[in-house]
């Protein structure tokens, strides 16, 4: 007894087990009958000397149940008594002695393996956590947080494919997370792949209950192509506060064992302390982009107060100096400085309307899509091009005349540094979108004017009536 309770390898332990028992009771043969692990049906036996094929061995056998408080973990089987006499009482309370001890190395050996499980999957979430809330230097993007869910899940639940899906906007949910280590084929085809709205798993997902399978290819709950890939799946809820974010998809493959009921109790815990993480995550990142807003509001207000205004008054003071100018040449070079001081108020305005864009993820004005076109051509201008605005460009021009307007902006910006190649200093662009001059007809318009001041490119102009505000 000492030997075995000693002993930490639980298939050694029951190997010496059934060893103690054919040695103790004369048997030639004993075994340890045990279910497998996931419980549906029985397991490989552990044997001890050869198996009595053919008639009854002589002597009989004994059968005693391996029990522990009440639960049933499998049978301890006794053959064949080497004298070729019968088993008697003291041989049957041997064995039922060696059974209890069995039961406990079973009970023992489950607890462990449920606390190192356990320990596994609380590790996991809280990885998952402090790599959710470490913060933008770790790119912790929110698509970066639901493929750390994904991959951990997977890891955790020692799946083929641990996936995340979101509800999509047509209905049904969509896979925009995933970790495989099934082919890439299998990967491309999952990813952005569609559970149908009216498939019954993504009602019972909506309602917050984990769907459980053995057999995903073949469940009737399924009609969702994807699933002819998986055998034993676990689609646990992502719920934080009652309400449904998700669902994270755990996959076998078809043939490998099914999932547990404590690996569905951790995959469950797991799920619902992902989804926390990711609603933290989420907070988190809106605390940061909110410091960032109120930094560039602070930065717009100081260049406003401080800087245009100093401008402004330098310009006047020019202006009054050129009035005062005796020599012409004089007037003539402090006029030109005061253009280009006008030139860098307009551009410091700009700026300034850049700083007080929305968050990225709203759509851009017309002001930041001509500022990204311009940024995207500095680099093969060498310098970046100046961009002038006049009027209210984002509320007055329409979502068509906008499109036109950077169609030909985009075609002169390509034709200008198809040339500037074969320049080895940077080109000057100058880009202007007014919308303060008139037709030719009388109409109020929008015009736009590319030109290059060293004369790298010919000048591009283009007017267009407006139709009215964006949208119409």
């Amino acid at each position: 007894m000492v030997a075995v309770g000693s002993d930490h390898d639980l298939r050694r332990a029951l190997g010496r087990i059934a060893e103690t028992a054919a040695s103790l009771t004369g048997a030639r043969h004993a075994a340890l009958s045990l279910p497998r692990e996931e419980g549906d049906g029985p397991g490989e036996p552990i044997t001890h000397g050869p198996s009595p094929e053919g008639e009854p061995p002589a002597g009989g056998f004994l059968e005693v149940p391996i029990q522990v408080q009440g639960e049933h973990f499998g049978t301890l089987y006794v053959a064949g008594k080497s004298d070729r006499e019968a088993f008697g009482d003291a041989d049957l309370h041997l064995v039922r002695v060696l059974a209890t001890e069995a039961g406990i190395a079973l009970s023992n050996a489950r607890m462990h393996c449920a606390a190192r499980q356990r320990r596994r999957w609380i590790d996991g979430a809280a990885s998952v956590t402090t790599a959710l809330l470490a913060g933008p230097e770790t790119g912790s993007t929110t698509t970066n947080a639901l493929t750390v869910v994904a991959e951990k899940g997977r890891e955790l639940a020692e799946a083929a494919t641990g996936a995340v899906l979101l509800p999509h906007a047509e209905g049904g949910m969509e896979v925009v997370a995933i970790s495989t280590v099934l082919p890439e084929s299998v990967r491309a085809e999952a990813h952005r792949g569609r559970i149908p709205p009216k498939s019954p798993v993504v009602h019972q997902i909506h309602a917050g209950l984990a769907v459980f399978s053995d057999d995903f290819a073949d469940d009737p709950r399924s009609i969702s192509p994807l699933s002819r890939h998986y055998g034993p799946t676990m689609l646990l809820p992502l719920r934080s506060n009652g309400r449904v974010l998700g669902a994270l998809a755990l996959c076998r493959i078809s043939g490998d064992r099914r999932f547990s009921h404590t690996e569905r109790t951790l995959g469950t815990q797991f799920a619902a302390q992902a989804a926390v993480a990711l609603v933290l995550a989420d907070r988190h990142r809106d605390r940061e982009r909110l410091a960032v807003f109120e930094d560039r509001d602070r930065i717009a207000r100081d260049l406003h107060d401080l800087v245009i205004q100093r401008l402004f008054a330098t310009g006047m003071l020019l202006e009054t100096a050129r009035r005062k100018a005796q020599l012409p040449e004089v007037a003539e070079g402090v006029g030109r400085a005061v253009d280009e001081l006008d030139a860098t108020i307009q551009e410091i305005r700009t700026a300034i309307i850049a700083l007080q864009q929305g968050p990225a993820e709203a759509p851009p004005g017309l002001r930041t899509r001509v500022l990204r076109e311009a940024a995207a051509a500095g680099a093969a201008l060498g310098t970046r091009p100046s961009v002038r605005f006049t009027g209210p460009v984002d509320s007055q021009v329409d979502d068509r005349s906008a499109r036109e307007l950077l169609a030909v902006l985009g075609e002169a910006l390509a034709a200008v540094t198809t040339g500037a190649s074969a320049r080895p200093e940077p080109v000057r662009v100058e880009i202007t979108v007014d919308l303060t001059v008139p037709l030719p007809d009388g109409r109020p318009g929008i015009r736009l004017t590319v030109t290059c001041p060293d004369g790298a490119a010919r000048p591009v102009v283009w007017e267009h009536p407006l139709r009215g505000g964006p949208g119409a």
